[in-house]
């Protein structure tokens, strides 16, 4: 379903306008492209070229020489000066996402250019065409090469070393890491100094490409970091075929609607390492991690049908976790990733389930339970408390900042001690201690969670010196959160079966378009914005996207409507990360995204609900 853009939003800088509006490309590697509508550059990760956590190539500014001798720049540059010039964006007509893809078209009185972007899947490349659609006459295009080369999260400066040129056919190899090519190249070799993005940096103008072209005429540009002394396929061809294996992957997900818009959105996050496909949890800028892996597993595969590629990314993830893999790029076991083993439970039990696929089970069961009694053996922050079978945890993590027994953890916790139960079952193995162990912390989890609100404490056994309202020593948090929704969603919840006055109190106070709130408004410490340092409260009134995937489960579980649940996010499929869903967004209205614009969480668990639910 394309999503079009017309002036009033193109070319309006604003947050609400095409300055506020992201794109993203990716070429199944890890490296993508992506920038704003309006085309100004507004994140230092912003390029049409980014390998191996490198920026390469910047922008291609865009300037067209009119048949009168006019020559009008289309491309826009924000100055550390504050200033905003050139003012393409003033010309652009519309911009357009079809199948994935990015289409811009300015328009100059009678004369139309457009400008089509494709990355070449399983090659860090890009490919670029622009193309004179209507004109009384030849125009000149001319393309100016900005470049840089430097980590996604540093800057580089002209008075630091200067960029290594090296002339090839059809244009140059920048610090031997990569190669643009196109026609008429013509070198320049000069910085441009105080471009403005969230940081000011200085741009090396390698070179512009130029052609004179009339209406059907192009100027097609590669760029790309692979073996520099071969030539991708020519641009057209590029785009052409990420055309069709869109197509591709809309049909193998069996998607309708606004979910084959998420069925390519969920493709930008599944990239294939040096050990098996993996996944980026958000772009710009996030890596691989393991929690947000397996809590994005079954929107992004098995609702998409890539099982084939699933089963694959469990088992490598498995062994590594479980340490038969030396990954030192999958950091399983990480303190900020104290969900992840049970996220993978989780997920492999979902395969299994869903699939069919006994002999998975047969296969992981084993290194799963090593991961286990690894990751909750007291040696880390997380035990299990002999008292009753619950985990506790010693210290707090950005994405687990309480101490004690979380409701979420051992949400998770209960639900893969069941889900181990299934897997042993399905490989004919002894279930007697895990079931031991499940009935325990099941009967744990229900005597002590239940708060006198009517939902589930937050975290149970906390200190008191963290609770000034306190008394004692330990404290019961009741502050009404959304991590509690896994008691009800998950397929072994705790709390599955039971009354849902927790749910109904998370719909009328947390729910919001887009999400609920990490936070209810009412209580204390509640911040609606997500702060600079987000470690600090973004867990304290912040929406959190990926969240409508468990409250529309625990909804399906009591008996509460799901229709309708998703519409403002198929909305929103518009408005930040456009084709795509974002990971944050403030708690009051209008509901402002924040955080990364393309969240692979956020995409997995509305495709899935869609999938589950609304198809």
């Amino acid at each position: 379903m394309p999503i079009t853009f017309g002036p009033q939003v193109c070319g309006s800088l604003t947050t609400d306008g095409g300055r506020g509006r992201e794109w993203l490309v990716t070429d199944g590697l890890g490296g993508w492209a992506g920038g704003t509508v309006s085309g100004l550059r507004t994140r230092r990760e912003h390029a049409l070229l980014t390998v191996s956590g490198h920026v390469a190539l910047a922008s291609l500014d865009l300037t067209v020489t009119l048949p009168s001798g006019a020559k009008i720049p289309l491309y826009t540059h924000a100055w550390s000066s504050g200033s905003i010039e050139p003012s393409g964006h003033h010309h652009l007509e519309t911009f357009t996402l079809d199948d994935g893809l990015p289409r811009w078209r300015w328009r100059i009185g009678d004369v139309v250019i457009e400008r089509e972007l494709a990355m070449r899947h399983g090659h860090p490349s890009v490919a670029v065409v622009h193309r004179v659609l209507s004109a009384p006459g030849p125009v000149g295009l001319a393309v100016a090469a900005m470049c840089t080369w430097r980590t996604t999260h540093t800057t580089r400066r002209a008075d630091g070393p200067g960029l290594t040129v090296e002339p090839v056919s059809g244009g140059v190899i920048l610090d031997g890491a990569y190669r643009l090519h196109g026609p008429g190249w013509q070198p320049a070799g000069s910085w441009h100094l105080g471009v403005r993005t969230d940081i000011d940096e200085d741009l090396w103008h390698a070179g512009t490409f130029f052609r004179q072209a009339g209406p059907g005429g192009a100027c097609e540009i590669s760029a790309w970091a692979g073996p520099l002394g071969e030539t991708p396929p020519p641009p057209p061809a590029v785009i052409a075929a990420e055309r069709e294996r869109a197509h591709r992957l809309v049909a193998l997900s069996k998607t309708e609607g606004y979910g084959q818009t998420l069925a390519i959105a969920a493709d930008r996050f599944i990239v294939r390492a040096a050990d098996g496909p993996d996944v980026v949890a958000g772009y710009p800028g996030q890596g691989r991690w393991p929690a947000d892996t397996m809590t994005a597993y079954e929107g992004l595969f098995l609702d998409t049908g890539r099982i084939d590629e699933g089963r694959e990314l469990l088992i490598a993830r498995t062994r590594a976790a479980a340490g038969e893999l030396r990954t030192p790029d999958a950091p399983w076991l990480r303190h900020d990733a104290l969900d992840g083993p049970l996220w993978l439970v989780h997920a492999v039990d979902r395969h299994v389930a869903r699939t069919g696929d006994s002999a998975l089970a047969v296969k992981l069961v084993a290194p799963l339970g090593r991961v286990l009694r690894h990751h909750l053996g007291g040696s880390g922050p997380l035990s299990i408390d002999p008292a009753d079978g619950l985990i506790r945890l010693g210290s707090p993590s950005p994405e687990t900042p309480r101490v004690g027994k979380p409701v979420e953890l051992n949400a998770l916790w209960v639900n893969a001690l069941a889900a181990m139960c299934e897997l042993l079952g399905e490989g004919g193995h002894d279930d007697t201690e895990p079931r031991a162990r499940h009935a325990r912390a099941l009967a744990s989890f229900t005597a002590r969670f239940p708060a006198p609100e009517g939902w589930l404490y937050d975290v149970i056994e906390g200190p008191a010196a963290a609770y000034p309202l306190g008394a004692g020593t330990h404290h019961d948090d009741p502050s009404l959160r959304p991590h509690q929704l896994l008691a009800w969603s998950l397929p072994y919840g705790p709390m599955r079966g039971r009354p849902s006055a927790a749910v109904r109190a998370v719909g009328e106070s947390l729910l919001t378009p887009l999400g609920p709130r990490t936070l209810a408004p009412g209580e204390y410490g509640y911040q609606p914005h997500r702060p600079a340092d987000p470690d600090m409260a973004h867990h304290q009134g912040p929406v959190w996207t990926w969240l409508i995937g468990p409250y529309a489960d625990a909804c399906a579980a009591t008996g509460r409507p799901v229709d309708g649940l998703l519409d403002a996010l198929d909305a929103h499929l518009s408005e930040a990360g456009v084709g795509s869903l974002g990971e944050t967004a403030d708690g009051d209205a209008p509901h402002h995204a924040t955080g990364v614009p393309f969240s692979a969480r956020s995409v997995a668990e509305a495709l899935r609900i869609k999938q589950r639910y609304l198809a």
